[in-house]
């Protein structure tokens, strides 16, 4: 389902759901994170639903996310603070993390991957950010594990709709696998 016209940005709250065919396979994305054939498969075969707590705390917008899977199962849990500070988290399913999120003005966006440039909705509707940003972004590092995770967070026109999306690039050594994750609006 396209995502309701009140939501961009700024306000991510309630609920979305990965929509696995608008989506580019992720069981390359995971392979190379590390995560186990079982768990890749159960994720690949689940229907993964994110409940977004977009709000401004101390004049810092902080986004918690968790993740379930078809049937209540726990998936990760997202604590974004955009202030680009970097965080440790412990994930159960990508390990020992360091990731960091800020607002991403045109600017920024100009100096990343063209991938992480690609398909954005550029009108003035999509501004949410405390300073009319449309986008944000995250990196996350897992060094023992040898990678990086650099995510775009914005809305684009998918097949006609207005949705909600990640775009992604993953690296490790000389390896660098790039994905778009499309989700549909659930529910507030």
């Amino acid at each position: 389902m396209a995502a309701p016209t009140e939501k961009n940005i700024g306000d991510l709250n309630g609920q979305w759901v990965l929509n696995k065919t608008l989506s580019d396979p992720t069981d390359p994305v995971l392979t190379l994170q590390g995560v186990g054939w079982l768990t890749r498969k159960a994720i690949g075969l689940a229907t993964v639903t994110l409940h977004v707590k977009q709000y401004v705390e101390d004049g810092t917008t902080h986004i918690d996310i968790d993740q379930t899977a078809t049937g209540g199962i726990k998936g990760t849990t997202e604590l974004r603070v955009l202030n680009w500070t970097p965080r440790e988290h412990e994930d159960h399913i990508f390990g020992s993390l360091k990731g960091k999120s800020r607002w991403l003005t045109p600017e920024l966006l100009d100096t990343l991957d063209e991938h992480l440039k690609e398909g954005w909705i550029g009108t003035d509707e999509e501004k949410g950010g405390p300073n009319g940003e449309k986008f944000l972004e995250s990196f996350v590092e897992n060094e023992k594990a040898g990678w990086t995770a650099q995510q775009v967070w914005g809305f684009a026109i998918v097949e006609g709709e207005r949705r909600y999306t990640r775009r992604v690039v993953v690296t490790k050594g000389e390896t660098v696998l790039k994905i778009r994750m499309v989700y549909n609006w659930y529910s507030a």
